[in-house]
């Protein structure tokens, strides 16, 4: 089911909207990383990286620790990149829907 943020899940689904949010977004940069024609240093580790997400958010609620983690290795990888501005934006709002982060101690 692919939606736009801030639309609400079909009725009866019993997916939390924020994986799917996280979902779309991830599937979205994969898609546009995947036809960007330029090598970069670091484009395996985002790829690595968003392929975690994809996991993650396949196996149910992903822990928001390791998500922004994920997302600071992406961001670090990609970042200068501007034709993946976009989608890394995407894939960041879909990360701030499951908050911040607890603190432990």
């Amino acid at each position: 089911m692919l939606r736009s943020l801030g639309q609400r899940p079909v009725i009866g689904s019993d997916e939390d909207p924020r994986v799917t949010e996280l979902r779309t977004a991830v599937s979205r940069l994969r898609r546009e990383l995947a036809t960007l024609p330029s090598e970069f240093p670091d484009r395996a580790i985002a790829e690595d990286e968003l392929a975690a997400l994809a996991a993650m958010a396949s196996g149910g609620t992903p822990e928001t620790p390791r998500l922004r983690s994920s997302l600071l290795l992406i961001a670090g990888a990609i970042g200068s990149v501007s034709a993946l501005a976009r989608g890394l934006k995407g894939v960041r709002e879909a990360v701030d829907l499951f908050g911040e982060p607890t603190q432990r101690g």
